[in-house]
């Protein structure tokens, strides 16, 4: 298994560019939350693990955790905060706005597009194509970067 670094450091390869970077920046949780958005609203049996209702959307975020836990525990702890915000955002969301699935579904597609726009521009293949693992990837790399200037070994 490769190390995080390896994995960092590949997913850069293709993420040079000035405004690839910033398409990432803002497209990258964009495309995480309304994934997470999207999985919420997938139909799944009533079941809950204490208040937390339970969905697609958390059995998601638990194997993203666990992956994550992997490759670097410092990183999985910074997901986990990011993890927290985003769900409770969903639930409260679900309880106060209609039209998710159209919300949720125009994020996804819009950032999905500013992504493929930024690496036309980079000139390079998303690094995805390459290993889908990647797509767990591209978040670890942007919390790596603030990892990295808040001076925080990962």
């Amino acid at each position: 298994m490769r190390t995080i670094q390896q994995w960092l450091d590949e997913y850069g390869e293709s993420h040079r560019n000035a405004f690839n970077k910033f398409m990432h920046w803002l497209c990258v949780p964009l495309i995480v939350f309304s994934l997470l958005g999207l999985l919420w609203l997938l139909p799944f049996p009533e079941a809950r693990i204490g208040p937390l209702p339970v969905n697609w959307c958390l059995l998601f975020l638990l194997f993203s955790l666990a992956y994550y836990l992997l490759l670097s525990w410092r990183l999985a702890i910074g997901m986990l905060l990011v993890c927290v915000m985003v769900y409770s955002l969903l639930v409260w969301l679900d309880t106060r706005l209609e039209n998710l699935l159209l919300i949720y579904g125009s994020i996804f597609i819009i950032a999905w597009i500013g992504q493929f726009v930024g690496h036309q521009v980079e000139g390079r293949r998303p690094s995805f194509f390459k290993d889908v693992q990647f797509l767990l990837i591209g978040p670890l790399w942007l919390l790596s970067a603030v990892y990295r200037k808040l001076r925080l070994a990962y």
